[in-house]
């Protein structure tokens, strides 16, 4: 199943309203698509525990009444748009397309985790390997359980080809910056593999339960809580080659990044692990709704691009 925020036909906001450019003019890819694996969610059917989606847990009853009936409008099982064989009204070249956000399954034991990533890998693979010259893959792996998760980047870089993979923003409630975690960064940065963050819901959201603030708030705050573990618990000081991307205009972060290299000027628990100033690190990564690296300086309505989700 193929997910797309924008509804069929909608007018996407900031694109020129011209017609689209021919081919060479400029190239145009879709970082952020999502698609769904059948087999991949009946192999965690009935286990609330592994398909726990935090955006779901706390948002109310009517917000997921909601998105209930939302999914059914997007769901697709029609070949995706960007593989016509000529340009879709959007301009899309090349799309990526990466897991459905609660289908990385970082909750499952490891050897469910590894299983569902496999099932998910192989989906995207088939998608990719129909429509080459449209499709880009980018992986999942079992990240609750590094030594598969590396495994599982070998193979989907060297036997599938993709060109990265999606991570969420915390595993199961545990922060990125973990020191059993750094192996699976350390090897993704050898790999050359894109790393794109996406939110999975923020944790502590009990102030966020109406008007769908879960996913309003939540879920930029939850990327924005991410991106500072990754700054300030030294993952980006160790992997000055890790190419990150992070979903939503990386959050809030952007928008006050001063703040950060003043806390870390002022307080010595907050340079820890740093070497250089918080934003040296910030500006090596990139945002899906920016062309540039996300510092405050870049930020511009000009620099927003269209994203899907």
């Amino acid at each position: 199943m193929l997910f797309k925020c924008l509804p069929p036909g909608g007018e996407i906001p900031g694109r020129f309203p011209g017609p689209v450019h021919a081919r060479g003019k400029w190239f145009t890819i879709d970082i952020h698509c999502h698609v769904r694996s059948d087999k991949a969610a009946a192999m965690v059917e009935g286990n609330a525990a592994v398909s726990r989606w935090f955006l779901e847990t706390a948002a109310s009853e009517h917000s997921r009444a909601i998105n209930a009936r939302t999914a059914n409008g997007r769901a697709s099982r029609a070949p995706p748009r960007a593989a016509d064989r000529g340009y879709g009204p959007d301009g899309i070249d090349i799309q990526a397309i990466s897991p459905a956000p609660r289908q990385t399954y970082y909750g499952a034991d490891p050897d469910l985790g590894h299983e569902t990533s496999r099932a998910v890998n192989d989906f995207i693979a088939e998608i990719c390997g129909r429509y080459p010259d449209r499709f880009v893959g980018l992986g999942t792996v079992p990240f609750q359980a590094p030594d598969l998760a590396i495994a599982e980047l070998d193979r989907v870089r060297k036997s599938l080809g993709f060109r990265g993979i999606e991570i969420m923003t915390h595993v199961a409630g545990e922060d990125l910056s973990a020191d059993r975690f750094r192996k699976i960064f350390a090897r993704a940065e050898e790999l050359g593999l894109v790393v794109f963050m996406h939110p999975d819901g923020f944790t502590e959201a009990a102030r966020f339960v109406n008007h769908y603030f879960a996913n309003v708030i939540g879920n930029p705050l939850d990327s924005t809580v991410a991106l500072h573990h990754l700054i300030f618990g030294g993952v980006l000081r160790d992997y000055p080659n890790l190419k990150l991307v992070v979903a939503h205009g990386g959050g809030f972060l952007p928008a006050y990044s001063g703040r950060i290299d003043h806390a870390a000027a002022a307080r010595p628990d907050c340079c820890e692990q740093l070497h250089r100033m918080p934003t040296t690190y910030l500006k090596r990564v990139y945002s899906t709704r920016s062309s540039t690296p996300i510092t405050s300086s870049t930020i511009s309505s000009t620099s927003m691009a269209p994203t899907t989700s």
